[in-house]
């Protein structure tokens, strides 16, 4: 059996590509990892959505997507249910539910999303308006960044 070497890939909030999918977005998506760089149907990105902000609705037909809240209070609908959202939150979306995420509150809410299979998603992400992390996006994911690194 021929072995390779697994060369890790690290990154840092600054080498994050963020992206708005569509100008009338009020939700950015970071993409920490994707298919391009993971060699994998994966996608993982911080999703930022500023106050009022949210997702339209959605569905995917094969993909498994969860958030996990890491700032922030939001709102999931999942085929009708209201679920609320707090950091430490999770959230598995599974195939073919028809979904949003929302932000009622006045500040940004920020969650890790994933995605396995990509389906497609690093794609239409790429394919949005490029965006930079603000300095807010920054502090939040870099303290973020100093809680796993100890």
């Amino acid at each position: 059996m021929k072995e390779r070497c697994m060369i890790p890939v690290v990154k840092s909030p600054k080498d994050y590509l963020v992206f708005r999918i569509s100008p009338q977005d009020s939700n950015r998506l970071a993409i920490v990892f994707d298919s391009t760089i993971a060699d994998d149907s994966l996608t993982v990105c911080v999703e930022i959505f500023d106050p009022g902000g949210r997702t339209p609705t959605h569905r995917h037909h094969f993909a498994v997507e969860m958030f996990f809240i890491l700032k922030g209070e939001g709102m999931a609908i999942c085929d009708g249910k209201q679920i609320p959202l707090r950091p430490g939150d999770s959230l598995l979306v599974r195939p073919t539910g028809i979904h949003e995420i929302r932000n009622p509150s006045s500040e940004r809410l920020y969650a890790l999303c994933f995605m396995v299979p990509n389906e497609d998603f690093s794609e239409l992400i790429r394919s949005g308006i490029p965006e930079k992390l603000d300095e807010e996006d920054l502090s939040v994911l870099q303290r973020l960044d100093a809680l796993v690194s100890c």
